[in-house]
Protein backbone atom coordinates (compact mmCIF):
# COMPACT_ATOMS: atom_id res chain seq x y z
CA UNK A 1 0.00 0.00 0.00
CA UNK A 2 1.34 3.52 -0.68
CA UNK A 3 1.04 5.46 3.14
CA UNK A 4 0.98 8.98 1.58
CA UNK A 5 -2.28 8.52 -0.12
CA UNK A 6 -5.30 9.02 2.22
CA UNK A 7 -8.00 10.83 -0.26
CA UNK A 8 -7.68 12.13 -3.92
CA UNK A 9 -5.93 15.53 -2.83
CA UNK A 10 -3.06 13.35 -1.61
CA UNK A 11 -3.02 11.60 -4.71
CA UNK A 12 -2.63 14.43 -7.17
CA UNK A 13 0.12 15.66 -4.69
CA UNK A 14 1.84 12.18 -4.93
CA UNK A 15 1.67 12.53 -8.49
CA UNK A 16 3.19 15.73 -8.96
CA UNK A 17 6.30 14.54 -7.23
CA UNK A 18 6.77 11.47 -9.41
CA UNK A 19 8.90 12.39 -12.79
CA UNK A 20 6.31 12.43 -15.58
CA UNK A 21 2.75 11.62 -13.80
CA UNK A 22 1.36 14.83 -13.89
CA UNK A 23 0.73 17.96 -15.62
CA UNK A 24 -1.30 20.97 -15.27
CA UNK A 25 -2.87 23.86 -17.32
CA UNK A 26 -3.54 27.16 -16.62
CA UNK A 27 -5.05 28.00 -20.05
CA UNK A 28 -8.62 28.15 -20.44
CA UNK A 29 -10.21 24.83 -21.88
CA UNK A 30 -13.77 24.05 -22.96
CA UNK A 31 -15.52 21.24 -20.92
CA UNK A 32 -17.60 20.24 -23.60
CA UNK A 33 -15.59 18.16 -26.08
CA UNK A 34 -12.46 20.43 -25.91
CA UNK A 35 -10.95 19.03 -22.31
CA UNK A 36 -10.99 15.36 -24.36
CA UNK A 37 -9.94 16.50 -27.49
CA UNK A 38 -7.39 17.77 -25.45
CA UNK A 39 -6.33 15.01 -23.39
CA UNK A 40 -6.51 12.29 -26.37
CA UNK A 41 -3.23 13.59 -27.64
CA UNK A 42 -1.38 13.61 -23.50
CA UNK A 43 -2.05 10.54 -22.34
CA UNK A 44 -5.44 8.98 -22.81
CA UNK A 45 -4.09 5.81 -24.70
CA UNK A 46 -6.65 2.38 -24.43
CA UNK A 47 -9.07 2.43 -27.30
CA UNK A 48 -9.04 5.79 -28.34
CA UNK A 49 -8.77 6.26 -32.06
CA UNK A 50 -5.24 7.62 -32.43
CA UNK A 51 -3.03 9.50 -32.53
CA UNK A 52 -3.16 9.03 -28.88
CA UNK A 53 -1.17 7.44 -26.11
CA UNK A 54 -0.41 6.23 -22.71
CA UNK A 55 0.95 9.50 -20.70
CA UNK A 56 0.90 11.79 -17.63
CA UNK A 57 -2.36 12.26 -15.61
CA UNK A 58 -3.89 15.93 -16.22
CA UNK A 59 -5.50 18.62 -14.07
CA UNK A 60 -6.70 21.82 -16.06
CA UNK A 61 -7.26 24.91 -13.60
CA UNK A 62 -9.30 27.11 -16.42
CA UNK A 63 -12.41 25.76 -16.95
CA UNK A 64 -14.73 27.46 -19.23
CA UNK A 65 -17.69 28.16 -17.48
CA UNK A 66 -16.92 27.48 -14.32
CA UNK A 67 -14.95 29.62 -12.32
CA UNK A 68 -12.65 28.56 -10.06
CA UNK A 69 -13.19 24.88 -10.59
CA UNK A 70 -10.40 22.67 -11.57
CA UNK A 71 -10.87 18.90 -13.34
CA UNK A 72 -8.06 16.07 -12.81
CA UNK A 73 -8.04 13.50 -15.82
CA UNK A 74 -6.50 10.22 -16.94
CA UNK A 75 -5.52 9.83 -13.06
CA UNK A 76 -5.51 5.78 -13.16
CA UNK A 77 -5.01 5.70 -17.16
CA UNK A 78 -1.69 4.22 -16.74
CA UNK A 79 -0.80 0.73 -15.06
CA UNK A 80 2.42 1.53 -14.34
CA UNK A 81 0.60 4.76 -12.04
CA UNK A 82 -1.61 2.55 -10.77
CA UNK A 83 1.00 0.68 -9.18
CA UNK A 84 2.82 3.93 -8.01
CA UNK A 85 -0.57 4.80 -6.43
CA UNK A 86 -1.34 1.74 -4.55
CA UNK A 87 2.72 0.98 -3.74
CA UNK A 88 2.88 -2.57 -5.96
CA UNK A 89 4.57 -3.72 -8.74
CA UNK A 90 1.98 -2.57 -11.70
CA UNK A 91 2.56 -6.53 -12.81
CA UNK A 92 1.39 -7.76 -9.43
CA UNK A 93 -1.49 -5.90 -9.06
CA UNK A 94 -4.00 -8.22 -9.68
CA UNK A 95 -2.82 -10.73 -7.19
CA UNK A 96 -2.72 -7.26 -4.59
CA UNK A 97 -5.86 -7.37 -5.38
CA UNK A 98 -7.32 -10.24 -4.97
CA UNK A 99 -5.31 -10.18 -1.74
CA UNK A 100 -7.74 -7.38 -0.86
CA UNK A 101 -10.83 -9.37 -1.20
CA UNK A 102 -9.68 -12.26 1.07
CA UNK A 103 -8.87 -9.65 3.74
CA UNK A 104 -11.64 -7.25 3.08
CA UNK A 105 -11.80 -4.37 5.71
CA UNK A 106 -15.76 -2.96 6.45
CA UNK A 107 -15.97 0.30 5.98
CA UNK A 108 -17.18 2.86 9.09
CA UNK A 109 -19.28 5.83 9.56
CA UNK A 110 -17.11 8.77 10.72
CA UNK A 111 -18.34 10.82 13.31
CA UNK A 112 -18.60 14.96 13.23
CA UNK A 113 -17.53 17.01 10.58
CA UNK A 114 -16.65 15.19 7.20
CA UNK A 115 -14.68 16.73 4.57
CA UNK A 116 -16.76 16.08 1.83
CA UNK A 117 -19.37 18.58 3.52
CA UNK A 118 -17.63 21.83 3.54
CA UNK A 119 -19.97 23.21 1.35
CA UNK A 120 -23.68 22.64 0.79
CA UNK A 121 -25.69 23.83 -2.35
CA UNK A 122 -29.49 22.09 -1.42
CA UNK A 123 -32.24 21.55 -4.27
CA UNK A 124 -34.80 24.23 -2.89
CA UNK A 125 -31.87 27.09 -2.98
CA UNK A 126 -33.70 29.09 -5.83
CA UNK A 127 -30.47 29.28 -8.09
CA UNK A 128 -29.58 25.88 -7.81
CA UNK A 129 -28.27 24.10 -10.77
CA UNK A 130 -26.15 21.10 -11.25
CA UNK A 131 -25.02 22.53 -14.36
CA UNK A 132 -23.44 24.91 -12.80
CA UNK A 133 -22.03 23.51 -10.03
CA UNK A 134 -20.69 20.52 -11.53
CA UNK A 135 -17.51 21.07 -14.50
CA UNK A 136 -19.16 18.24 -16.48
CA UNK A 137 -17.37 17.51 -19.75
CA UNK A 138 -18.73 15.74 -23.16
CA UNK A 139 -16.15 13.60 -24.66
CA UNK A 140 -16.78 14.07 -28.37
CA UNK A 141 -18.94 17.16 -30.03
CA UNK A 142 -22.00 14.18 -30.56
CA UNK A 143 -22.60 13.07 -26.94
CA UNK A 144 -25.90 13.43 -25.21
CA UNK A 145 -24.48 15.68 -23.13
CA UNK A 146 -22.01 16.50 -20.12
CA UNK A 147 -21.65 13.20 -18.32
CA UNK A 148 -20.42 11.74 -14.21
CA UNK A 149 -18.03 9.23 -15.74
CA UNK A 150 -16.07 8.73 -12.14
CA UNK A 151 -18.86 8.92 -9.83
CA UNK A 152 -19.28 6.07 -7.14
CA UNK A 153 -23.02 5.48 -6.93
CA UNK A 154 -23.60 3.75 -3.53
CA UNK A 155 -27.42 2.27 -2.44
CA UNK A 156 -28.59 -0.37 -0.64
CA UNK A 157 -31.07 -3.05 -1.67
CA UNK A 158 -34.70 -1.99 0.42
CA UNK A 159 -35.72 -4.97 1.06
CA UNK A 160 -32.66 -7.18 2.04
CA UNK A 161 -30.51 -4.06 2.80
CA UNK A 162 -27.39 -5.26 1.20
CA UNK A 163 -25.34 -2.31 0.35
CA UNK A 164 -22.76 -1.91 -2.72
CA UNK A 165 -20.97 0.85 -4.79
CA UNK A 166 -20.60 0.68 -8.63
CA UNK A 167 -19.72 3.26 -11.40
CA UNK A 168 -22.17 4.40 -13.93
CA UNK A 169 -22.98 6.24 -16.63
CA UNK A 170 -25.21 9.22 -15.51
CA UNK A 171 -25.65 12.29 -18.07
CA UNK A 172 -26.89 15.78 -16.89
CA UNK A 173 -30.06 16.30 -18.52
CA UNK A 174 -31.04 19.37 -15.88
CA UNK A 175 -31.27 21.43 -13.24
CA UNK A 176 -31.79 18.64 -11.35
CA UNK A 177 -31.81 15.42 -12.92
CA UNK A 178 -29.20 12.78 -14.27
CA UNK A 179 -30.21 10.09 -16.35
CA UNK A 180 -29.01 6.66 -15.12
CA UNK A 181 -27.74 3.93 -17.58
CA UNK A 182 -26.69 0.42 -15.76
CA UNK A 183 -26.37 -2.59 -18.18
CA UNK A 184 -29.41 -4.80 -17.50
CA UNK A 185 -28.86 -7.77 -15.40
CA UNK A 186 -25.02 -7.26 -14.57
CA UNK A 187 -24.92 -4.65 -11.91
CA UNK A 188 -26.18 -4.67 -8.27
CA UNK A 189 -27.17 -1.13 -8.07
CA UNK A 190 -29.47 -1.78 -10.83
CA UNK A 191 -31.18 -4.77 -9.59
CA UNK A 192 -31.95 -2.52 -5.90
CA UNK A 193 -33.39 0.09 -8.22
CA UNK A 194 -35.72 -2.51 -9.94
CA UNK A 195 -36.49 -3.96 -5.97
CA UNK A 196 -37.65 -0.07 -5.29
CA UNK A 197 -39.58 0.30 -8.16
CA UNK A 198 -41.33 -2.82 -7.77
CA UNK A 199 -42.36 -1.53 -4.52
CA UNK A 200 -43.37 1.83 -6.00
CA UNK A 201 -40.58 3.77 -4.09
CA UNK A 202 -37.46 6.16 -4.80
CA UNK A 203 -34.16 4.39 -4.40
CA UNK A 204 -31.95 7.07 -2.44
CA UNK A 205 -28.19 6.88 -3.80
CA UNK A 206 -25.61 9.10 -3.04
CA UNK A 207 -22.43 9.39 -6.26
CA UNK A 208 -19.20 10.39 -4.60
CA UNK A 209 -16.63 12.22 -7.06
CA UNK A 210 -13.02 12.49 -6.39
CA UNK A 211 -12.12 9.22 -4.44
CA UNK A 212 -8.95 7.70 -2.89
CA UNK A 213 -7.75 5.10 -6.51
CA UNK A 214 -8.10 2.64 -4.25
CA UNK A 215 -11.32 2.73 -3.83
CA UNK A 216 -11.95 3.56 -7.45
CA UNK A 217 -10.05 0.42 -7.70
CA UNK A 218 -11.96 -1.74 -5.78
CA UNK A 219 -15.52 -0.32 -6.68
CA UNK A 220 -14.83 -2.05 -10.29
CA UNK A 221 -15.36 -5.95 -8.95
CA UNK A 222 -18.13 -7.57 -10.36
CA UNK A 223 -20.02 -11.44 -9.50
CA UNK A 224 -18.83 -13.88 -8.94
CA UNK A 225 -15.95 -12.96 -7.14
CA UNK A 226 -18.19 -10.12 -5.09
CA UNK A 227 -21.59 -11.58 -4.96
CA UNK A 228 -24.79 -9.99 -4.19
CA UNK A 229 -23.88 -8.00 -0.42
CA UNK A 230 -20.77 -7.78 -0.81
CA UNK A 231 -19.41 -4.45 -0.60
CA UNK A 232 -16.08 -3.51 -2.45
CA UNK A 233 -15.81 -0.64 0.02
CA UNK A 234 -14.47 -3.52 1.95
CA UNK A 235 -11.84 -4.54 -0.87
CA UNK A 236 -10.72 -0.33 -0.95
CA UNK A 237 -10.29 -0.98 2.96
CA UNK A 238 -7.60 -3.75 2.75
CA UNK A 239 -5.71 -2.23 -0.10
CA UNK A 240 -5.69 1.18 1.82
CA UNK A 241 -4.44 -0.77 5.20
CA UNK A 242 -7.58 1.11 6.52
CA UNK A 243 -11.75 1.10 6.95
CA UNK A 244 -12.63 3.25 4.15
CA UNK A 245 -14.93 6.63 5.81
CA UNK A 246 -18.27 7.42 5.01
CA UNK A 247 -20.37 9.90 6.11
CA UNK A 248 -24.44 10.47 6.01
CA UNK A 249 -25.85 12.22 3.94
CA UNK A 250 -28.01 15.78 4.40
CA UNK A 251 -31.43 15.05 2.60
CA UNK A 252 -31.55 11.28 2.03
CA UNK A 253 -31.38 7.91 4.44
CA UNK A 254 -27.86 6.86 2.58
CA UNK A 255 -23.77 7.20 3.28
CA UNK A 256 -21.12 8.59 0.80
CA UNK A 257 -17.59 8.39 0.54
CA UNK A 258 -16.44 10.95 3.78
CA UNK A 259 -13.20 12.19 1.68
CA UNK A 260 -14.81 12.43 -1.63
CA UNK A 261 -14.51 15.82 -3.51
CA UNK A 262 -17.91 15.96 -4.79
CA UNK A 263 -21.29 14.27 -3.23
CA UNK A 264 -24.26 14.13 -5.41
CA UNK A 265 -27.65 13.27 -3.05
CA UNK A 266 -30.35 12.33 -4.87
CA UNK A 267 -32.90 9.72 -5.28
CA UNK A 268 -34.06 7.56 -8.27
CA UNK A 269 -37.63 8.23 -9.47
CA UNK A 270 -39.67 4.98 -9.58
CA UNK A 271 -41.54 5.04 -12.85
CA UNK A 272 -39.83 7.70 -14.73
CA UNK A 273 -38.34 7.69 -17.69
CA UNK A 274 -36.04 9.85 -19.87
CA UNK A 275 -34.42 10.04 -23.81
CA UNK A 276 -30.44 9.85 -23.18
CA UNK A 277 -30.70 12.57 -25.80
CA UNK A 278 -33.32 15.03 -24.89
CA UNK A 279 -31.03 18.07 -25.05
CA UNK A 280 -28.67 16.96 -28.14
CA UNK A 281 -30.67 14.88 -30.54
CA UNK A 282 -27.58 13.33 -31.62
CA UNK A 283 -28.82 9.64 -31.10
CA UNK A 284 -25.66 9.03 -29.50
CA UNK A 285 -24.64 8.93 -25.80
CA UNK A 286 -21.00 8.86 -24.79
CA UNK A 287 -17.84 7.25 -26.32
CA UNK A 288 -17.69 3.50 -24.30
CA UNK A 289 -14.50 1.63 -22.97
CA UNK A 290 -14.47 -0.79 -27.05
CA UNK A 291 -14.26 2.50 -28.35
CA UNK A 292 -17.49 3.62 -30.25
CA UNK A 293 -19.70 6.18 -29.41
CA UNK A 294 -22.68 3.88 -27.76
CA UNK A 295 -26.22 4.72 -29.30
CA UNK A 296 -28.27 6.94 -26.99
CA UNK A 297 -31.05 4.84 -24.67
CA UNK A 298 -34.66 5.91 -25.66
CA UNK A 299 -35.92 5.54 -21.80
CA UNK A 300 -33.45 5.83 -18.75
CA UNK A 301 -34.45 5.63 -14.86
CA UNK A 302 -33.95 9.69 -13.34
CA UNK A 303 -31.97 10.26 -10.55
CA UNK A 304 -33.84 13.57 -8.54
CA UNK A 305 -30.98 15.45 -7.39
CA UNK A 306 -31.36 16.92 -3.83
CA UNK A 307 -28.18 18.54 -2.57
CA UNK A 308 -24.61 18.79 -3.79
CA UNK A 309 -22.02 18.47 -0.96
CA UNK A 310 -18.12 19.45 -1.85
CA UNK A 311 -14.90 20.14 -0.49
CA UNK A 312 -13.50 23.64 -0.30
CA UNK A 313 -11.90 24.44 -3.82
CA UNK A 314 -13.14 20.87 -4.67
CA UNK A 315 -11.34 18.90 -7.74
CA UNK A 316 -14.00 16.98 -10.19
CA UNK A 317 -12.58 14.11 -11.83
CA UNK A 318 -13.44 12.56 -15.59
CA UNK A 319 -12.12 10.27 -17.56
CA UNK A 320 -12.49 9.77 -21.10
CA UNK A 321 -14.56 6.45 -21.81
CA UNK A 322 -12.57 4.52 -24.26
CA UNK A 323 -9.33 5.61 -22.56
CA UNK A 324 -6.47 3.69 -20.36
CA UNK A 325 -8.35 4.35 -17.49
CA UNK A 326 -11.22 2.04 -17.96
CA UNK A 327 -8.83 -0.32 -18.85
CA UNK A 328 -7.29 -0.17 -15.34
CA UNK A 329 -10.48 -0.26 -13.40
CA UNK A 330 -12.63 -3.02 -15.30
CA UNK A 331 -9.06 -4.75 -16.33
CA UNK A 332 -6.78 -5.04 -13.17
CA UNK A 333 -10.09 -6.11 -10.33
CA UNK A 334 -10.95 -8.95 -13.58
CA UNK A 335 -7.10 -10.28 -13.18
CA UNK A 336 -7.49 -10.64 -9.47
CA UNK A 337 -11.05 -12.81 -10.29
CA UNK A 338 -9.50 -14.78 -12.81
CA UNK A 339 -6.65 -15.81 -10.76
CA UNK A 340 -8.36 -16.60 -7.68
CA UNK A 341 -11.14 -18.80 -9.53
CA UNK A 342 -7.97 -20.92 -11.48
CA UNK A 343 -5.81 -20.72 -8.58
CA UNK A 344 -8.33 -22.84 -6.54
CA UNK A 345 -9.06 -25.28 -9.02
CA UNK A 346 -5.09 -25.53 -10.21
CA UNK A 347 -3.10 -23.71 -7.98
CA UNK A 348 0.35 -22.32 -9.53
CA UNK A 349 -0.14 -22.74 -13.18
CA UNK A 350 -1.37 -19.50 -13.96
CA UNK A 351 1.64 -17.54 -13.49
CA UNK A 352 0.02 -14.41 -14.02
CA UNK A 353 -2.97 -12.69 -16.06
CA UNK A 354 -3.32 -9.61 -18.35
CA UNK A 355 -6.82 -7.69 -19.49
CA UNK A 356 -5.25 -5.91 -22.15
CA UNK A 357 -5.82 -2.60 -23.51
CA UNK A 358 -7.40 -3.60 -27.19
CA UNK A 359 -10.52 -5.43 -24.84
CA UNK A 360 -10.90 -2.22 -23.01
CA UNK A 361 -10.00 -4.21 -19.69
CA UNK A 362 -13.04 -6.52 -20.55
CA UNK A 363 -13.35 -8.19 -23.46
CA UNK A 364 -9.43 -9.74 -23.73
CA UNK A 365 -7.41 -11.85 -20.89
CA UNK A 366 -4.23 -13.20 -21.95
CA UNK A 367 -3.13 -16.18 -19.02
CA UNK A 368 0.34 -17.26 -18.59
CA UNK A 369 0.36 -21.06 -18.01
CA UNK A 370 3.30 -23.28 -16.81
CA UNK A 371 3.12 -26.56 -18.12
CA UNK A 372 5.64 -29.06 -15.86
CA UNK A 373 4.53 -32.17 -16.91
CA UNK A 374 2.68 -34.21 -19.27
CA UNK A 375 -0.92 -34.13 -17.51
CA UNK A 376 -0.46 -30.46 -18.02
CA UNK A 377 -1.74 -30.47 -21.54
CA UNK A 378 -5.22 -29.96 -21.81
CA UNK A 379 -5.43 -28.13 -18.58
CA UNK A 380 -4.58 -24.62 -19.94
CA UNK A 381 -7.68 -25.03 -21.96
CA UNK A 382 -9.68 -25.72 -18.57
CA UNK A 383 -7.97 -22.62 -17.15
CA UNK A 384 -9.58 -20.43 -19.82
CA UNK A 385 -12.64 -21.87 -19.07
CA UNK A 386 -12.59 -20.75 -15.69
CA UNK A 387 -11.54 -16.96 -17.06
CA UNK A 388 -15.04 -17.01 -18.59
CA UNK A 389 -16.36 -18.25 -15.60
CA UNK A 390 -14.59 -15.67 -13.42
CA UNK A 391 -15.80 -12.84 -15.39
CA UNK A 392 -18.88 -13.29 -17.59
CA UNK A 393 -18.17 -10.17 -20.56
CA UNK A 394 -14.98 -11.96 -21.35
CA UNK A 395 -14.84 -12.52 -25.06
CA UNK A 396 -11.42 -13.77 -25.59
CA UNK A 397 -8.67 -15.54 -23.82
CA UNK A 398 -5.31 -15.93 -25.19
CA UNK A 399 -3.24 -18.77 -23.67
CA UNK A 400 0.56 -18.44 -23.39
CA UNK A 401 3.44 -20.10 -21.70
CA UNK A 402 5.46 -18.80 -19.04
CA UNK A 403 8.42 -17.75 -20.92
CA UNK A 404 6.09 -15.13 -23.09
CA UNK A 405 5.52 -12.09 -21.49
CA UNK A 406 1.86 -11.54 -21.09
CA UNK A 407 1.80 -8.02 -20.56
CA UNK A 408 3.47 -7.41 -23.73
CA UNK A 409 0.93 -7.66 -26.88
CA UNK A 410 3.89 -7.64 -29.54
CA UNK A 411 5.60 -11.02 -27.28
CA UNK A 412 1.81 -12.44 -27.46
CA UNK A 413 1.44 -11.88 -30.90
CA UNK A 414 4.77 -13.49 -31.40
CA UNK A 415 3.67 -16.67 -29.79
CA UNK A 416 0.35 -16.70 -31.80
CA UNK A 417 3.10 -16.65 -35.20
CA UNK A 418 5.01 -18.85 -33.89
CA UNK A 419 3.33 -21.20 -31.36
CA UNK A 420 -0.21 -21.77 -33.07
CA UNK A 421 -1.78 -23.20 -35.99
CA UNK A 422 -5.51 -22.15 -36.44
CA UNK A 423 -6.97 -25.22 -37.36
CA UNK A 424 -5.83 -26.74 -34.04
CA UNK A 425 -5.31 -24.15 -31.84
CA UNK A 426 -8.75 -21.96 -32.19
CA UNK A 427 -11.60 -23.39 -29.72
CA UNK A 428 -14.94 -21.19 -30.06
CA UNK A 429 -18.09 -21.19 -27.67
CA UNK A 430 -20.56 -19.65 -29.31
CA UNK A 431 -24.07 -18.19 -28.47
CA UNK A 432 -23.31 -17.10 -24.96
CA UNK A 433 -24.01 -13.78 -23.64
CA UNK A 434 -21.41 -11.46 -23.23
CA UNK A 435 -21.28 -7.19 -23.63
CA UNK A 436 -23.72 -5.05 -25.09
CA UNK A 437 -21.52 -2.16 -25.79
CA UNK A 438 -19.90 -4.61 -28.96
CA UNK A 439 -21.52 -3.76 -31.89
CA UNK A 440 -20.05 -6.79 -33.30
CA UNK A 441 -22.48 -9.14 -30.56
CA UNK A 442 -25.26 -9.10 -33.26
CA UNK A 443 -27.24 -10.82 -34.85
CA UNK A 444 -26.36 -9.40 -38.60
CA UNK A 445 -22.78 -10.73 -37.40
CA UNK A 446 -23.97 -14.49 -37.28
CA UNK A 447 -26.08 -17.35 -36.95
CA UNK A 448 -25.22 -18.18 -33.62
CA UNK A 449 -26.24 -15.11 -32.01
CA UNK A 450 -29.81 -15.19 -31.35
CA UNK A 451 -30.02 -11.71 -29.69
CA UNK A 452 -28.18 -8.41 -29.32
CA UNK A 453 -25.11 -8.92 -26.69
CA UNK A 454 -24.61 -12.26 -27.61
CA UNK A 455 -21.19 -13.67 -28.56
CA UNK A 456 -18.90 -16.45 -29.41
CA UNK A 457 -16.58 -16.54 -26.71
CA UNK A 458 -12.78 -18.22 -28.20
CA UNK A 459 -9.39 -19.48 -26.76
CA UNK A 460 -6.48 -18.91 -28.83
CA UNK A 461 -4.27 -21.47 -27.40
CA UNK A 462 -0.61 -20.03 -27.86
CA UNK A 463 1.08 -22.68 -25.86
CA UNK A 464 3.36 -25.20 -27.13
CA UNK A 465 2.04 -28.50 -26.40
CA UNK A 466 4.10 -30.22 -23.71
CA UNK A 467 5.33 -33.06 -25.76
CA UNK A 468 7.04 -30.43 -28.19
CA UNK A 469 8.78 -28.27 -25.73
CA UNK A 470 12.06 -29.41 -26.69
CA UNK A 471 11.35 -27.36 -29.52
CA UNK A 472 10.98 -24.25 -28.60
CA UNK A 473 13.51 -22.69 -26.69
CA UNK A 474 13.84 -19.19 -27.09
CA UNK A 475 17.52 -17.26 -28.06
CA UNK A 476 19.57 -17.53 -24.81
CA UNK A 477 21.17 -14.13 -23.80
CA UNK A 478 23.89 -13.03 -21.56
CA UNK A 479 22.83 -11.99 -18.73
CA UNK A 480 24.43 -8.44 -17.90
CA UNK A 481 24.18 -5.17 -16.09
CA UNK A 482 23.44 -2.17 -18.71
CA UNK A 483 24.12 0.19 -16.27
CA UNK A 484 27.00 -0.38 -16.40
CA UNK A 485 27.94 1.25 -19.44
CA UNK A 486 24.50 3.36 -19.67
CA UNK A 487 24.61 4.69 -15.88
CA UNK A 488 20.86 6.19 -15.95
CA UNK A 489 19.33 3.17 -18.15
CA UNK A 490 15.76 2.02 -16.59
CA UNK A 491 13.94 -0.64 -17.62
Amino acid sequence: MNKEITDFRSALDYLAKQPGQLVETDVEVDPIAELSGVYRHIGAGGTVQRPTKEGPAMIFNNVKGHPGARVAVGVLSSRKRVGMLLGEDPKRLGFMLNEAVENAVDPVVAEGPVPCQEVVYRAEDPDFDIRKILPASTNTPDDAGPYITMGLCYAHDPETGDHDVTIHRMCVQSKDELSFYAVPGARHIGHFREVAEARGEALPISISIGVDPAIEMATCFEPPTTPMGFDELSIAGALKGAPVQLSRCLTIPEYAIAHAEYVIEGEVLPGKRIREDQNTNSGYAMPEFPGYTGPAVAELPVIKVKAITTRTNPIFQTCLGPSEEHVSMAGIPTEASILAMVNKAMPGKVKNVYCASPGGGKYMAVLQFCKTIPSDEGRQRQAALLAFSAFSELKNVFLVDEDVDPFDMNDVLWALNTRFQGDADIITIPGVRCHPLDPSNDPTMSPSIRDHGIACKTIFDCTVPFSEKHRFHRCRWAEVDPTHWVPDFKE
